[in-house]
């Protein structure tokens, strides 16, 4: 008799979806670009399902030169107009239009000397918080994310709201919210025992 896995509900039994949460999800990411991709994707999921924005990132990736900041503002004008015609992303004006915005925000950001990975984890205090999950008390916000979103919005950030930001700090690594019996969380906790943030 095969032993089941155990896995976080959420991630259901589709492979793209199982994969991402046995592989991605909660992993630690120290990387300054990898996580500014990582948050203009939580914010096109707003009022859809993270499946459906998973589905489209090599989509993603292609149109916006692998969320390289530098070559994304350096796009003209026109090229925004063309994205709302590109049907592997999500077609909506503003929340294309934030990726822009995003960008901009970060190169001001690290050009006042501020790396962006530095400025995400400081509400973390750099380290990954570790929880004891065991299912009905998976917040969607909490303090933290709330700080966090109103100093991206007052960095210039959009799309960056409390909701969207918890959502990014699970997917980072920043907090560990699989379940206690779900196989990934004591590997995930090791990972983040181990973590230390990249300079």
């Amino acid at each position: 008799m095969t032993e089941t896995i155990q896995r976080c509900s959420w991630c259901g039994t589709a492979a793209d979806y199982v994969a991402y949460h046995d592989n991605v999800w909660a992993r630690p990411v120290s990387d300054s670009q990898e996580l500014f991709e990582k948050l203009c994707l939580d914010g096109q999921q707003a009022g859809l399902s993270w499946l459906t924005v998973l589905r489209k990132q090599a989509h993603y990736q292609q149109a916006f030169a692998n969320f390289d900041p530098d070559e994304i503002v350096s796009m003209p004008a026109s090229y925004q107009q063309e994205l709302m015609h590109n049907a592997g992303i999500i077609r909506n004006r503003l929340k294309i239009e934030a990726i822009f915005k995003n960008a901009r925000a970060y190169i001001q950001l690290r050009d006042s000397g501020q790396a962006f990975n530095e400025f995400l984890w400081q509400f973390s205090d750099g380290q990954p918080r570790i929880f004891a999950r065991t299912g009905g008390d998976i917040p969607t916000r909490d303090e933290i994310s709330d700080t966090m979103a109103k100093a991206l919005k007052k960095a210039g950030f959009s799309f960056v709201g409390t909701t969207i930001c918890y959502a990014f700090m699970q997917a980072v690594g920043m907090v560990n919210d699989h379940l206690v019996d779900c196989h990934c969380y004591q590997p995930t906790c090791q990972l983040m025992r181990e973590f230390t943030l990249t300079k």
